[in-house]
């Protein structure tokens, strides 16, 4: 039986289930679950642990062995099995099928591993192992659904956000749930049992730096060249990622490369929808200004191309090439820009 992960903590909260079979590539959701089976499995008896990962040197005798033997000092065990590749082999789909029968009363077990597609959830063991057991995938969220999973979180930290105030945490923490929720809980730690607003996520958040990511995009969008630099120096001296910075001026220019395309078609842009609010606008309409359809596709191609570089390590001087290209956004022509 398939369950999400949002729905996986109420439905283990009743009878517990022989077998849990928890897939895919989010590690926060995957862990929250495995913790839940663990933290219900000894509040019903299951005090014992075994923990096996089929790598090369597994032998699938072991799993077998440890569902028919029970220590001295407890009376029932979960067993923990990953699957680094979410397939178990030849021997391993005989194994699983082998010891499904005797799954149950005093024996738990957990397999767990990658993302896996509908070729293993045809595969014999896996419809064995379903029938007697729960299945849930945990996959990034997105969207509409990160954003109700973010105000899930908040309120089970007792603090409550605007959705423009969640939006920032999304984009800031886009496809990496477990820094969400770690920033959600420094958050809870400073603002507890508050109404949080967008300054004081924005001070947590970037670990409340001198200078932070947010302001130097504000200047960069204002086109203040020297003003920019002396914050991207001041960013790198208090060891600030690089990549951080590089997310900001991404982010920033889908925002603007969306701006663009709207007054190309001569559309009334509504700033509050797109999440900047009147103290911003100045410097968006300044950007747009100077920047034209051209410049902002070569931008594009120089973001893409610092984005491989970046996570190849290939760069020697991360933020030299932030400077290229925040002057890139503030009008200077990228053979100018590039050879500064």
């Amino acid at each position: 039986m398939q369950v999400y992960p949002n729905r996986f903590d109420s439905e283990i909260s009743g009878q517990l289930k022989p077998c849990y079979m928890l897939f895919g590539d989010e590690p926060h959701q995957k862990l929250s679950m495995l913790q839940s089976v663990r933290r219900r499995a000894r509040e019903e008896g299951f005090d014992e642990r075994t923990v096996f990962v089929a790598d090369k040197d597994f032998s699938w005798s072991q799993l077998v062995e440890a569902t028919q033997t029970l220590s001295l000092f407890s009376s029932a065990q979960v067993i923990e099995l990953e699957l680094p590749t979410g397939k178990p082999g030849t021997e391993g789909s005989k194994t699983l099928q082998e010891i499904a029968p005797s799954l149950g009363h005093d024996v738990l077990l957990v397999v767990h591993g990658p993302k896996i597609g509908k070729d293993v959830q045809r595969t014999k063991w896996f419809k064995v192992l379903d029938e007697i057991g729960v299945f849930s995938l945990a996959y990034p969220l997105e969207g509409k659904h990160l954003d109700t999973w973010l105000s899930q979180t908040l309120k089970a930290f007792s603090l409550t956000a605007d959705t423009d105030v969640i939006r920032l945490i999304a984009e800031f923490t886009e496809g990496n749930m477990l820094a969400a929720y770690q920033e959600i809980e420094k958050l809870a730690l400073v603002y507890q049992n508050q109404h949080i607003d967008r300054q004081q996520v924005e001070a947590i958040i970037v670990d409340q730096s001198r200078f932070n990511v947010f302001q130097l995009v504000d200047v960069m969008l204002s086109g203040e060249q020297q003003r920019c630099i002396k914050m991207l120096y001041r960013l790198e001296s208090e060891g600030i990622e690089p990549t951080i910075v590089l997310w900001a001026l991404a982010r920033e220019w889908q925002l603007l490369w969306k701006l663009k395309q709207m007054l190309n078609r001569q559309e009334t842009i509504q700033w509050q929808r797109h999440g900047i609010w009147r103290n911003r606008q100045a410097g968006y309409q300044a950007a747009l200004a100077r920047l034209s359809v051209e410049s902002l596709s070569a931008l594009r191609d120089q973001l893409r191309d610092a984005d491989i570089a970046f996570k190849q390590n290939q760069v020697v001087r991360p933020y030299v090439k932030l400077c290229h290209l925040t002057l890139l956004f503030m009008g200077m022509p990228a053979t100018l820009a590039l050879g500064a």
